[in-house]
């Protein structure tokens, strides 16, 4: 199944899995030892986030490692350029009102 990037971000796990392994490459264990969750449940949000493309496994000997691939991301920074505009233009109209008061 092909996903995209916005099905990596949308859950609160796999945003924090993403935040660690863009820190170091990890183990699911290592990984599982972070959250509460089963094993199991880390090991499904892995499977997700390799389905989207933000991440990549790498077996070395017995052991997966998971790395954090990046450029894919850069699919939510274009998406959110779109409001970017549109918010600095509405705090920028905010200041003006404070500015007035």
């Amino acid at each position: 199944m092909t996903r995209d990037v916005f099905q990596a971000i949308a859950d609160p796990t796999r945003r924090a899995i993403l935040g660690l392994l863009a820190m170091q490459t990890m183990t699911p264990n290592a990984l599982a030892e972070h959250f509460s969750s089963s094993r199991q449940a880390v090991s499904k949000h892995l499977r997700i986030l390799s389905e989207c493309g933000v991440i990549k496994q790498k077996k070395d000997g017995r052991e997966i490692y998971y790395h954090f691939k990046p450029k894919k991301m850069k699919e939510v920074d274009l998406w959110l350029n779109k409001f970017r505009a549109l918010w600095t233009d509405r705090f920028d109209q905010l200041d003006n009102l404070l500015q007035d008061i």
